[in-house]
């Protein structure tokens, strides 16, 4: 083929030289001596074809961000260089303007990529201080149940935030890092102290599992009932022992407790079963004696009344779910009796003022007393006792309420 034979971005010669037509003039590609002009042409030109792919599918790589800045100028630069010396038919010129192009656009992606670190690297900022604020206060709470678990959420949550610089990074890490081995120390401290504690309350309450089990079949109600209320009240102020032995401990002390108490109550019961009878016989004295009221014949009332706190005596003990309410009706009785007595007594005694105040003061001391035995009486647990003493001060209280009821008569 002639020189003048061939395409516009290129021709081929006679020799079969191609060459590629440039700004700056032509500039031999290459060499296809055994095929056409055409397909000498044809196979330059696919050349071009190929590099004009490269550069259109870097524009679109470049356009959505698929490279980054720094990467997307390498890919450019290797590109253009392939252009520049390329070995193919077409128009170079116009790949090289696309490529300069790029440029630009890359610039305003790195600009882009900056805004967007620097958005990242203040929010990354803000929150690693949050972290920090949260693990300092952490470090400085007693929160042994959550503390360990939030720090090590807070630190995997650290490693997915962006760095910062280097100096304001490693100075909130510092903090960070000084807060979890402040908790941790302390941590491990509590616990060490825990545990030597619950050693000790498992020695303790060994033996006062042990001394209750000792005192389980005792019947010696009063006193073994303090002794266990002491036992555990040094059970509970001891504290916890190990998990594995604390539940056992407590079995064995609880299950002494409650066979002692049962055979206390089961006692109780017999005796109040016992005394059923005796509260039947002063059911009838009461019916007796509030017969006489309203007193009509103060001597004759006193006379009969007096037969029947002799028989009343003589009845024994009733069920203590009725001493109250049997002793306030035989009382009551004899404070009317009293009463009406007293009116009389206040009617005849020049000295009637003196003397009730005098009574009243020896009641009031009288009861005093039998007041601190009674609370002595309930803290040894000592039930004969405090029964005695509570039909002692029923009967005190009764007659200090009919000295004060005269004194007060005598003054108005």
């Amino acid at each position: 083929m002639s020189e003048q034979q061939g395409a516009p971005w290129g021709r081929v010669a006679d020799d079969g030289t191609v060459y590629v037509r440039t700004a700056d003039g032509e500039r031999e590609v290459g060499q296809y001596p055994e095929g056409s002009p055409d397909e000498a042409l044809a196979f330059f030109t696919d050349r071009y074809d190929a590099l004009a792919f490269e550069v259109e599918l870097l524009e679109q790589r470049i356009a959505g961000g698929a490279l980054a800045p720094d990467e997307a100028e390498a890919s450019v630069r290797t590109v253009r260089n392939a252009v520049v010396d390329a070995h193919a038919v077409g128009d170079l010129a116009a790949l090289e303007t696309r490529l300069e192009a790029l440029g630009p656009v890359i610039a305003a992606r790195r600009e882009e990529r900056k805004a967007e670190r620097a958005k990242r690297v203040a929010a990354s900022r803000e929150r690693k201080e949050g972290i920090v604020a949260e693990a300092e206060k952490l470090a400085t709470s007693r929160d042994w149940r959550n503390g360990a678990n939030r720090l090590r959420d807070l630190l995997e949550e650290w490693k997915g935030l962006p760095r910062l610089e280097r100096a304001a990074d490693d100075a909130l890490w510092r903090r960070f890092s000084t807060a979890r081995t402040s908790y941790t120390k302390a941590r491990k401290a509590h616990f060490a102290e825990l545990h030597e504690k619950r050693d000790v309350a498992k020695v303790v309450k060994e033996r006062l599992a042990s001394e209750a089990e000792k005192l389980a079949d005792s019947t010696d109600w009063g006193a073994t009932a303090g002794r266990f209320r002491d036992l555990m009240r040094e059970w509970k102020a001891v504290g916890p022992a190990p998990r594995d032995v604390d539940e056992a401990l407590w079995k064995r002390f609880r299950g002494a407790q409650d066979r002692f108490f049962g055979a206390r109550d089961e006692a109780n019961a017999e005796l109040d079963r016992e005394f059923a009878a005796n509260a039947e016989v002063k059911e009838r004295l009461l019916t007796e004696a509030e017969a006489l009221l309203p007193v009509t014949d103060l001597e004759t009332a006193k006379r009969v009344f007096r037969g029947i706190s002799e028989r009343w005596d003589a009845a024994g003990k009733v069920p203590r779910g009725r001493i109250k309410e049997l002793e306030g009706r035989i009382r009551a009785v004899e404070q009317a009796i009293r009463g009406v007595e007293d009116e009389q007594w206040q009617r005849s005694d020049p000295e009637k003022s003196a003397r009730a105040d005098d009574m009243i003061g020896k009641l009031q001391t009288a009861i005093d007393d039998i007041r601190g035995d009674l609370d002595a009486a309930r803290a040894a647990g000592d039930e004969k006792a405090i029964r005695e003493l509570e039909e002692n001060l029923a009967s005190r209280q009764a007659f200090l309420d009919m000295a004060r009821k005269a004194a007060a008569d005598f003054g108005s």
